[in-house]
């Protein structure tokens, strides 16, 4: 994928989970997420604010987490307490929105949006269209860049095989499913094994 491959898919993605979240009901909204202690409205609201929080607000958060920052990211965004109906609106118009955070990348933007929305949707049953295609290339990213979520260590000895396109990675015995399913196992989401074939 190159750049303007990337980006449309960021795009789609982001106009794909408002939509969703444009018709939960407030039970949903406080459900838990695939990410192990947010809920949807959490998930919501970090895609919301991570755009909008300034340098040094990031940097405080930081220190107060203690380095920590899985926990700065989660304190910043259930500290973003704007109603659901602006969440929506404000992750919507980010669609053509080309800004990219502070000490990550454009690989990086496409990897939270699209592990990010099947955190809301899955555990909701709610349907999600992944452009396969994204989710394959996502997929090895996390297998190639073992400091992310060090998929390889934890899932090597097996070949994976996405049977929406012709993507693959690894030596083993076969594991297959969609290429989102296998981009949600590498990013650490035991949900995605239900939705995989060849795992134990």
């Amino acid at each position: 994928m190159d750049d303007a491959d990337r980006w449309r898919a960021v795009d789609t993605q982001r106009v794909a989970i408002a939509d969703l979240l444009d018709d939960l009901t407030d039970d949903e909204w406080a459900h838990p997420s695939l990410c192990e202690g947010w809920t949807v409205r959490d998930v919501a609201a970090h895609l919301a604010s991570q755009y909008r929080i300034r340098l040094r607000d990031a940097l405080a958060g930081a220190i107060r987490a203690r380095g920590n920052i899985d926990r700065a990211i989660h304190d910043a965004a259930c500290a973003y307490r704007k109603p659901t109906p602006e969440l929506v609106a404000e992750i919507r118009d980010l669609a053509g929105f080309r800004r990219i955070p502070p000490g990550i990348g454009l690989e990086e933007v496409l990897i939270d949006i699209l592990v990010h929305g099947l955190d809301i949707a899955l555990p909701l049953g709610r349907p999600l269209a992944v452009p396969p295609d994204a989710a394959a290339h996502v997929a090895q990213r996390l297998w190639d860049k073992p400091r992310m979520f060090h998929a390889r260590r934890h899932f090597g000895g097996r070949h994976y095989r996405a049977t929406d396109t012709g993507w693959s990675a690894g030596d083993g015995p076969e594991v297959s499913g969609p290429a989102w399913a296998i981009m949600l196992l590498f990013a650490g989401r035991p949900a995605a094994r239900a939705h995989l074939t060849g795992l134990r």
